[in-house]
């Protein structure tokens, strides 16, 4: 039976139940919003997006509404809450009665009639009191604030805030909760030559001062409309510097262990070099050669289906290992994955991690480079890995190439450090470290 609520409601609880069982948010969209027109997919991401990003304030004031607290509700009903109080709050082109009323019919047609008096009673009662919602002030509890008005984890808040100090903590949690920009990295093409290409189809393009292969593309740009106009990739500034921090010479042999989605790997070709393009997923490795083949370079970069624990290559000049982590420098392109990761995942994926780094040593050449990067802020998944490494590795020393990437964006040890709070972009850590011969 045709649901009663609006199609593009359906596709976001969708969304949110898809991801509840553990799919990713971006992939979950795309399966609920088939066969939705363009304008209607785009206000469904806004909804989806918006509600992971604003989840921990969501909850925190529901849970003020709710006679027993969110936590005894139901996971679907909450769901509903959740999107309706997000249209209240924060879709300034969706009416207060909109909101309320599909949000009313969402949970009748997810089959939990019997809260739909709730639902209605529980918004109704937030449109009016949308004027007076308190959160704990950041001046009195810096961790409590941050995590409600912030919507952001204790747990991580907690960490930050030890490591960094309230005021730089509470600068990324605003990093986090911004809206991610669109952002190209040119191939095969200088920079300024590209930004004239763009200009020329009537897209505005702006250098990034610290990344020199980047472009921001503002709004009203589309990455459709700047793909068709220039070879490019879509990547943050801060995955581009990864590859620039990895300074491949000219004609050297090239291993990307974990490289889907293959912007990296592209990078590491444009000088001309052949890569040999990695990835455990045989659907995310037709995603790279998909890549290689919108920009006609298939010839440089081969992908191959296989398990970075036992990488099935010879000795290479330079071997980059971009791991598996928990993506706290991503949380802005990605707010589902601050409520995806736990504490006991940093000890699972740190097992990892030490696991893929000493089978990317063994296909390194006497020589050759090993670049270590992760998309994490955690110096679990950094710092120590590396230095643990090198404390098992003594025929390994860090060897930063001078010159590759702005000297402010290094550590004392010479490894990339790019941190949302201070350059605005993605969060990235790499560290270059050389094999003695």
């Amino acid at each position: 039976m045709k649901g009663r609520a609006t199609p593009t409601r359906h596709a976001a609880l969708e969304t949110l139940r898809r991801v509840r069982t553990g799919d990713l948010a971006d992939r979950a969209l795309e399966h609920a919003t088939r066969g939705l027109e363009p304008r209607d997919r785009a206000w469904t991401q806004e909804l989806v997006y918006g509600t992971f990003r604003m989840r921990g304030r969501l909850d925190h004031v529901l849970d003020g509404l709710v006679r027993d607290g969110v936590a005894k509700l139901e996971e679907e009903v909450l769901d509903v809450l959740r999107l309706g109080a997000y249209q209240l709050l924060e879709m300034g082109s969706v009416p207060p009665y909109a909101a309320v009323s599909e949000s009313v019919e969402l949970a009748r047609d997810a089959g939990a009639s019997r809260a739909a008096g709730l639902v209605n009673g529980v918004l109704q009662n937030l449109h009016r009191r949308r004027d007076q919602l308190r959160f704990p002030e950041f001046e009195r509890d810096p961790a409590a604030h941050l995590a409600t008005a912030g919507s952001h984890p204790r747990w991580l808040v907690d960490r930050w805030i030890a490591r960094w100090g309230a005021g730089d903590a509470r600068a990324l949690v605003e990093a986090n909760n911004a809206r991610p920009e669109l952002y190209l990295r040119p191939l095969g093409v200088e920079r300024d030559e590209a930004a004239e290409r763009l200009a020329a189809a009537g897209i505005a393009a702006e250098a990034v001062d610290f990344a020199p292969d980047s472009l921001r593309i503002p709004l009203p740009g589309t990455a459709a409309d700047a793909l068709a106009a220039v070879p490019a990739v879509v990547q943050d500034p801060a995955a581009a510097l990864v590859v620039r921090y990895a300074a491949a010479p000219e004609g050297a042999t090239v291993l990307d262990l974990c490289a889907a989605p293959g912007g990296k790997a592209l990078g590491l070709a444009e000088p001309g070099t052949r890569v040999a393009a990695a990835d455990l997923s045989r659907r995310r490795m037709r995603r790279v050669v998909e890549n290689a083949g919108r920009i006609g370079w298939r010839d440089r970069v081969a992908g191959v289906v296989a398990d970075a624990r036992t990488p099935p290559f010879h000795p290479a000049d330079v071997v980059l290992l971009d791991a598996p982590c928990t993506g706290t420098g991503t949380f802005r392109r990605h707010p589902d994955g601050r409520w995806r990761i736990a504490p006991h995942d940093l000890e699972a994926l740190t097992e990892l991690q030490d696991q893929l780094l000493r089978a990317a040593a063994e296909v390194v050449r006497p020589g050759g480079v090993l670049v270590y990067s992760t998309c994490s802020l955690e110096r679990e998944e950094n710092e120590d890995r590396m230095e643990r490494f090198l404390a098992e590795h003594p025929d390994w020393s860090m060897s930063p190439a001078p010159g590759a990437v702005d000297p402010a964006l290094l550590d004392e040890r010479g490894r990339l450090c790019v941190l949302p709070q201070r350059q605005g972009v993605d969060g990235a850590f790499a560290a270059r470290v050389r094999r003695n011969a």
